[in-house]
């Protein structure tokens, strides 16, 4: 399910003072990472991440990593740091507007 702009909008505010729960090491987005990643996601809906170093594009291979693993959506990317949604269909946390 894609989320609409207006969704977008919302989950921005709400990640706005959120700590990054994960952050990538050295060796990148491995699969114990996107791992733990899932649980973060299926607990909290709306997860900050923080990337390792390196340059634009081994940022965007990370994040594809991650997308890719853990079926979530990228809200927002601000340099280093991406935020992540994924809608638990169990247990939704987070009410989202229209």
């Amino acid at each position: 399910m894609a989320i609409s702009p207006s969704q977008r909008r919302y989950l921005r505010s709400l990640a706005h003072d959120l700590h990054p729960v994960i952050l990538l090491g050295a060796k990148g987005a491995t699969e114990a990472v996107v791992k733990e990643l899932d649980l973060a996601l299926s607990h909290h809906e709306l997860v900050k991440v923080k990337l390792s170093g390196g340059d634009k594009e081994e940022r965007e291979a990370q994040i594809d990593t991650l997308i890719n693993g853990t079926r979530a959506e990228n809200v927002q990317q601000i340099g280093h740091v991406v935020v992540l949604f994924r809608r638990n269909e169990d247990d939704p946390r987070l009410a989202l507007p229209r």
